[in-house]
Order: C-alpha cells, then structure tokens, then sequence
C-alpha cells in the first residue's frame, strides 16, 4: 500500500511538473523577437507615440528591449512619401521580405496601411499579429481576408486596438466650454486614412444625442483647403472646427503633411480647433479631448505582453482604445481670448504653455 502510496505521488508529481513547465514555457523564454511596422515615416506625431507606448505596456509587464526582447522597426513612409498605391506596394513587400527574414515572435502593425498591405498577408501563419491605430472597421478588413471571428474572440493570429476618436466626447467638452456654440466643422481628406477617419466619425456621432449641428467637408487638395480655412474664418455660425485632413497634395503635386497642415491652420484660423491627437496640442491646436496615442499604444504592448506569455493573438480579445486626454494649449487660448471654465482646466491631463516647431 505504502509502495502504491509513494507511486501515486510521484505520478502527480510528474503531472504537475509537465503542466508547469507548459504553463511557464513563454515566461521561461530567455528573449523574444518583436518587430514593429510604421505605416508612418520616422518620428511622425502619430506613429512615434504609439511605438513609445508598445514599448512602455512591455515594459511594465517585465518584456524589455536589450533585455529579452530585440525589436526590429521598418518605417514605411506611406504619408509623406510613399503615398501612392504603387508605392505602398513596393513598402509592402520590402516590409514582407524583412519580416519573413526576422521571424519575429510579433508583428505589431501601426495604422491602417501596414496592417492593409501586410498583416493581412500573413492571416493564419505562424507570427502572431497585433494592430495599432486602425482606423477602418475591423469588419471591413475581414471582408479581405477572414482574420477573426469576432471582436471578443478573434481565433486567428490577429488581435489588436482600434483607434476610437472620442470625438463624442471632444464635442461635449467644446460645447461646455463654449454654451453658444451652434456648429462645428470637421475637415477630412481623400487618403484612405481620412476616408476612413470619415466613418469613424459618423459612426461614433451616429446616436451620440449631441444637441449640436456638424458637419464634414471632404478636401482633396491643399489650396481647397486653404481655401475652406477661409470661409470658415468668416463663418458666423460656425465655433469650432475638427481638422483631421492630414495628408494632401497641392496642384503642383507636392505632399502636404499633418504638422504642416496643422501649423499653417494655427497660423491662419480664427477659430478653435478640437486635437485629434494629444500630440496635435503641441503644435499649436486649441486641443480638448484628443486621443492619446500613447495609451493606445500602451494597450497594445500589454496584448503583446500576453501573447510573449504564452497566448495565441486569436485569444486575446480586440479592443477600442480606451482613454482620450485632456489637453490645452495655453499659448492658443490667449491668442484666441477664451475663458475656459475652472473645473474643465483642473480636470485636464496637460496643459501646453508653447506651440513645438513654429
């Protein structure tokens, strides 16, 4: 009996053992490989924040860079100049070439190109893919290439955050700070982003309830919306404006880029302008409720932290992004001779005291 006893045990033992070391096995991992592809060019105000806050969601999960985990980084500059679908192409395969050479544990995808022209191409292989920024609807990818069942459980290899405005929000926040104000403009562009930025917007004001008139005006070129500045400047019923056209060309064919946009907005528009990004701010936009780019990305990096701990993508549910800040810019509000309420300027995350890059 003794001898059956001691058997037993030791086979229990073994059990315990073997379920252990499955369960420890991605912790026990002394490094992983995590490459991260930037629809955007280096240090672009919306790219660079998402990357900052990857790294910073691993980090806090005890994944560093250096440390046991090496990261690969391929910007594919698909906003100021690889702007065209041929160019995009051509990044998209150089982009497939690197990582196929890398094999990284994940991918992590920022913004809508990268994921568009290169996650979906590796649905249902080994690397495991996690997005950031995505604008479009997920549901409107999976029409493409089947990557997930639903939100809560993707099942492929694919999970990630969708980049929610909160422009619901913004508009709340504009209409306390301004009680009179009757409409608000949004200005988008004609690049897929903006196309997308444009449903994103009707979609989340959809059956927000918002007392408030607005509108979009679509712009295709950089004089047309030179041009809308303008009218919108000698505009009376309109307060505020929303300026998410962040890439145009002129007649000339040039490339015009959000900071360009936006400081030659805050340069030339009489009127606030809600921030779509926190980063806007700096620039010089009046600000509000913008999304911060940066908890975004730190939601991202805690999905990869799961992922290197030994979940498959598919089991990890996809999710908004759930924060926005609260941000001003004080240099703005005293050009533009606004008083905004106490409480509203002690609840903000920041409060901006110069403008970056005049």
């Amino acid at each position: 009996m003794k001898s059956d006893g001691v058997k037993l045990a030791a086979f229990y033992l073994l059990i315990a053992c073997v379920c252990c070391g499955h369960l420890s096995w991605a912790s026990e991992k002394k490094s992983w490989k995590l490459f991260i592809l930037h629809s955007y060019e280096k240090n672009h105000i919306c790219g660079q924040p998402q990357h900052e806050g990857v790294l910073a969601g691993l980090e806090e999960k005890g994944f560093s860079v250096g440390k046991n985990v090496t990261l690969k980084t391929y910007y594919m500059d698909t906003k100021s100049k690889n702007n065209t679908p041929a160019l995009i192409a051509e990044q998209a395969e150089k982009a497939l070439a690197l990582i196929r050479q890398f094999k990284p544990d994940v991918l992590v995808t920022l913004d809508d190109n990268a994921f568009r022209t290169v996650a979906l191409n590796l649905v249902d292989t080994p690397v495991q893919i996690v997005f950031s920024g995505m604008n479009n609807q997920p549901e409107e990818y999976n029409k493409i290439k089947n990557f997930m069942t639903s939100w809560e459980k993707p099942e492929h290899n694919v999970t990630g955050v969708y980049e929610k405005l909160h422009i619901a929000d913004a508009l709340r926040i504009q209409q306390k700070i301004f009680p009179d104000l009757q409409k608000v403009r949004m200005l988008t562009d004609m690049s897929p982003t903006g196309q997308a930025i444009t449903k994103q917007i009707n979609r989340e004001l959809a059956d927000s309830g918002i007392p408030l008139a607005f509108d979009i005006k679509v712009v295709a070129t950089w004089e047309e919306y030179q041009d809308e500045i303008k009218t919108i400047n000698e505009s009376s019923d309109i307060g505020t404006i929303y300026p998410v056209a962040l890439l145009l060309k002129d007649y000339a064919g040039k490339t015009i880029t959000a900071p360009e946009i936006l400081r030659w907005t805050v340069d030339h528009c009489r009127k606030p302008a809600i921030s779509l990004n926190y980063s806007f701010t700096h620039l010089g936009l009046f600000g509000g409720a913008a999304v911060d780019f940066e908890a975004m990305g730190r939601e991202v990096g805690e999905k990869v932290a799961q992922i290197f701990s030994g979940k498959k993508a598919g089991d990890v549910p996809i999710a908004e992004a759930l924060r926005y800040a609260l941000v001003f810019n004080l240099e703005r509000i005293k050009r533009l001779r606004i008083d905004i309420p106490a409480d509203i300027l002690l609840a903000a995350d920041e409060i901006v005291t110069s403008r970056k890059g005049k």
